[in-house]
């Protein structure tokens, strides 16, 4: 059972809400028991496009892709709340102009203060067995990207078994979930680095919560562009470079976009991966095909060996979004 493709959820249809959200969540059992409270509930492609659900413990975060008006919020909302046993429900409005609304219209956008229940400013979930902070009401982005669960699973499975050896640098850290799992795993030394100080303090609380060290020296705030041109002139090197970029940005660098930029990217990482280093790539833009990623791969380091590719977890059905691509340099 599915919502219809851009319905608008008329009045008529909100009585099978209930019964579409228990056939979802039923789908999705599973997953605490195994360590994961942090996951999507409902994705885009079972509702027609009209909205997202992630679970956080007992936190949802609502994301509508289409504007509705507030009666059908409140009833998404209190569906879910009451499927789940949630209780808090956050709402983060995503119209496709959201990137830059996101500057003058960030209280309509992500409301602080949650459509239903009490507000949490912070509470932890659990992936994997591994803790991570979450802030349901403070961004767009809520601390960990659900979708990304297996690239961060392979990453600690790869150091774990020696498929990786010597030291990993997570780039685009964000809250520094692949670096984390890396250092979980037994990496020797762990380099997470990010242009937001900000989301490298929360990566140091997350590493915390695994009881493990947070030097400030492996959180290193910066360009990714400008750090690897730098580390590219050392003779250090990497046996691991996760790349896990945003598909539009503007840095001071200038404008970064996925689809024309990745090749250079992916160029300056292999210059700094040590022979026979991975590299773990990511690209979450919508219009960049599979085999047109691995394509910019190629043309950034010529020789390049894929050795897997895979994408969202199971809580993402038919999605073709994220794209994931693990390879060796020549």
């Amino acid at each position: 059972m599915s919502l219809p493709p851009d319905h608008p959820l008329p009045d008529h249809l909100t009585p099978d809400l209930p019964a579409l959200a228990a056939v979802l969540a039923a789908k999705r059992s599973h997953l605490p028991g195994q360590g994961t409270t942090l996951y999507r509930a409902a994705h885009t492609t079972e509702t027609g496009g009209l909205y997202a659900l992630d679970v956080a413990a007992d936190v949802g975060v609502l994301s509508l892709y289409r504007e509705l008006e507030p009666r059908h919020e409140q009833r998404l909302a209190a569906v879910w709340a009451d499927t789940l046993g949630l209780a808090a429900v956050y709402l983060k409005r995503r119209p496709q102009a959201a990137s830059h609304a996101a500057n003058v219209e960030r209280s309509w956008l992500t409301p602080q203060v949650p459509v239903l229940g009490e507000a949490r400013s912070e509470l932890t979930a659990l992936e994997d067995g591994v803790p991570y902070l979450i802030r349901p009401g403070s961004d767009l982005s809520t601390g960990l990207f659900t979708d990304a669960r297996l690239a961060r699973r392979w990453v600690r499975g790869a150091v774990s078994a020696g498929q990786v050896t010597g030291r990993v640098l997570n780039t685009f850290a964000y809250t520094c979930g692949f670096g984390l799992n890396a250092a979980l795993a037994g990496a020797g030394e762990v380099k997470n680095l990010d242009l937001s100080r900000k989301v490298l303090a929360w990566g140091q609380e997350n590493y915390a919560l695994s009881g493990l060290s947070a030097r400030g020296e492996d959180f290193i705030y910066g360009d990714v562009f400008d750090w690897l041109a730098r580390l590219g002139r050392r003779p250090e090197r990497f046996g691991l470079v996760v790349l896990d970029p945003p598909s539009f940005a503007r840095g001071p660098a200038g404008v970064w976009r996925s689809e024309r930029d990745y090749a250079r990217l992916a160029a300056q990482a292999a210059a700094v991966l040590a022979p026979g280093g991975s590299l773990l790539a990511m690209n979450n833009h919508a219009g960049v095909g599979g085999p047109a990623f691995g394509g910019m791969l190629r043309a950034g380091v010529p020789g390049l060996r894929i050795t897997e590719r895979f994408g969202a977890g199971e809580d993402y059905p038919e999605a073709t979004h994220l794209k994931v691509v693990v390879a060796q340099r020549p």
